[in-house]
């Protein structure tokens, strides 16, 4: 599953991007541990991690807990993640970097929530 991007996630993505068909919430951390896998990330816990670090440290809080999501913006995560990271998770998903970072600002937050039942993420999705 190394180009999962090309096919199913990459259609069930770029769907829910022309607003064609939208992921459900439980399959959001299984499609970014997926793409993640195979970026410099590794998974939903290091993106996380390097948005923490890029000063996103609120939302990433917000997204963890059981209130409302912070929203984030494209220029957020581009800034917290810096150019190459991003062009990783597009080459990855097998869409333009501007989509990709729209698909993270909208899908992402609920990913996270998803990915941590108990307010931390566990299994695959932490590491």
């Amino acid at each position: 599953m190394n180009n999962i991007p090309g096919g199913l996630l990459g259609e069930i993505l770029k769907g829910a991007l022309g607003g064609n068909t939208q992921p459900q919430p439980q399959q959001l951390p299984d499609i970014f541990g997926e793409v993640l896998k195979n970026t410099d990330l590794g998974s939903i816990g290091g993106l996380l991690k390097q948005l923490h670090e890029g000063g996103l440290e609120r939302q990433i809080g917000s997204w963890l807990g059981n209130g409302q999501n912070l929203p984030v913006t494209p220029t957020q995560i581009r800034d917290a993640l810096g150019n190459e990271q991003v062009r990783q998770i597009a080459q990855q998903m097998g869409i333009p970097v501007d989509d990709v970072l729209k698909l993270l600002t909208q899908f992402f937050p609920e990913a996270v929530n998803q990915a941590n039942p108990d307010g931390k993420l566990a299994g695959p999705h932490a590491g």
